[in-house]
């Protein structure tokens, strides 16, 4: 028995030395950790099982049955994050440069099927060359099973997706598919085609890191969700995202009890947050967080669409998602970008039951041939369609504009809002006072005072709350106390859509 026991340990040092200490130590001169010590410090201490660590390839082609590693590049298992269950899989570089091949594959597949048999997150840690070319099919098939999961999975538990090394090709449309994608900056990439294919098809000269760095997408593309400035930062970013969100589709937000401290609830400064100009741009942020629990916002895709803002924060210790115009980009306009981001968001949150908090400051949709050529009109219809068809509780707050078209679209009370809140500050109409006055009175004189006369009948919150639009035209500083009583308000919140396969969402 001792000597069977000697093996066995030989075969895990074997293990988890990957394809070596040259190779190990070439992953860490780049700045990068391993898959095991990647796995390490996601993980609670001591809580990672593998599955899986004994797996080697089949192929006998092109030399590659003389060369094998036990676990055939990709570590698979699941563990705790702050006690919570976790399946994850880990791609080791190391190892044919984290190519996937036929039994890699299944090794992900299988931490997939159990994470969706069990109603908990997976995570994919990704650096890999892309598929394994000496496999041929197998390993492109390979990959069609990942992507079939991962749409399966997909509004049934969270699927996070840490880029830290290569990742291109097919390889890209995992993690696409998956509900947040983190990068790192110089040291990971995405695209579909690198840059030698792009110089051969178009001409262009570029590096990896302009066409799919961590910058690239989580600015210009918004593929991704989160740069991250190193790998540990990363990793603390998915342990971040993992406490607003719950285990699966079933499962409640996470929540702890609440006892408000007297005068908690009342936020005098907001009462001073609107310029007095009310072209003047203001931050959405100082909003956010004189509303929310202290230090509890997370922003999401940060850097994308900035004229939009979305992230997660705890009101009362309980998850919310929230969405809220920026007038301080853009003056907060709707445009292609910032309607595709807050979609997802949007969705996101009502396929996991987390209620969502919208924020409204908005003049309209963007104006301008590029945004319609491009089609603001089925962009901007994703959103509408996002919080048309979210059940989980919505509350809106109107802080400024409220115009057009964008006014129906940021979560109203005809597209089934359960409660409204206005500021005093909040102006709701078809348009601003200027252009209606230039249409309705076209070509009479002293059009001044009538803008001044179409302000003070449309440009304020009380033709809406006569009508019942809005619930409630409240003091900016009660903003918290009224969210908290809502939101409590509605948790037993049930409302089923209408019975169907699923709806077209003007993709």
């Amino acid at each position: 028995m001792k000597k069977k026991l000697k093996e066995l340990e030989e075969k895990i040092k074997e293990a988890h030395l990957g394809g070596g200490e040259k190779r190990i130590e070439s992953q860490h001169k780049k700045g990068k950790l391993t898959a095991r010590e990647r796995i390490h410090f996601l993980l609670d201490e001591g809580s990672f099982e593998e599955i899986g660590m004994f797996v080697t390839h089949r192929s006998v082609e092109f030399g590659l049955e003389k060369e094998k590693y036990l676990g055939d590049g990709v570590v698979t298992g699941y563990g705790t994050v702050h006690g919570r269950l976790v399946y994850v899989f880990a791609q080791d570089f190391t190892v044919f440069g984290g190519s996937l091949s036929e039994v890699h594959a299944e090794k992900i597949c299988r931490v997939m099927d159990l994470a969706m048999n069990n109603g908990a997150p997976i995570i994919g840690l990704n650096d890999s060359g892309g598929a394994r070319i000496q496999e041929g099919v197998v390993s492109l098939g390979g990959y069609a099973d990942i992507f079939y999961r991962n749409t399966r999975a997909s509004g049934v538990i969270p699927q996070i997706s840490a880029v830290m090394g290569p990742c291109a090709g097919g390889a890209v449309y995992s993690p696409a598919i998956t509900d947040f994608i983190l990068m790192v900056e110089n040291t990971s990439y995405m695209f579909v085609t690198g840059p030698n294919v792009v110089k051969t098809v178009t001409h262009e000269e570029v590096t990896s890191e302009e066409l799919g760095g961590a910058s690239t997408h989580s600015t210009k593309s918004g593929v991704t969700h989160f740069s991250c400035a190193n790998e540990i930062e990363c990793i603390n970013y998915i342990k971040k995202l993992l406490s607003y969100i719950p285990q699966n589709c079933e499962d409640e937000v996470p929540a702890i009890p609440y006892a408000p401290r007297a005068g908690d609830e009342v936020r005098l400064e907001l009462n001073s947050i609107i310029p007095e100009n009310p072209n003047q741009p203001y931050d959405m942020r100082d909003v956010i967080n004189g509303t929310v629990d202290a230090s509890s916002f997370f922003e999401v895709h940060k850097n994308f669409a900035e004229n939009i803002v979305v992230g997660f924060a705890r009101l009362a210790e309980k998850s919310i998602g929230i969405v809220a115009n920026q007038p301080a980009f853009l003056a907060g306009v709707l445009d292609i970008h910032s309607s595709q981001k807050a979609a997802r968001f949007v969705r996101f949150c009502d396929s996991f039951n987390i209620p969502l908090l919208v924020f409204e400051d908005v003049p309209g949709f963007l104006p301008g041939t590029d945004q319609e050529w491009n089609a603001i009109i089925s962009n901007g219809a994703k959103l509408l369609y996002a919080f048309c068809e979210a059940t989980v509780p919505r509350v809106t707050v109107i802080t400024r504009k409220a115009y057009g078209g964008a006014y129906d679209v940021m979560n109203s009370k005809h597209i089934g809002a359960d409660m409204n809140y206005a500021w005093p500050s909040a102006e709701i109409a078809v348009m601003g006072a200027k252009g209606a006055v230039e249409i309705i009175f076209k070509g009479e004189k002293d059009l001044k005072k009538k803008e001044e006369e179409y302000i003070e009948h449309f440009a304020n919150p009380y033709r809406a709350a006569e009508r019942g639009y809005v619930d409630e035209v409240i003091q900016p500083s009660d903003t918290r106390a009224k969210l908290i009583s809502a939101f409590k308000m509605l948790e037993n919140k049930v409302d089923k859509l209408p019975k169907k396969k699923h709806g077209n969402i003007p993709l």
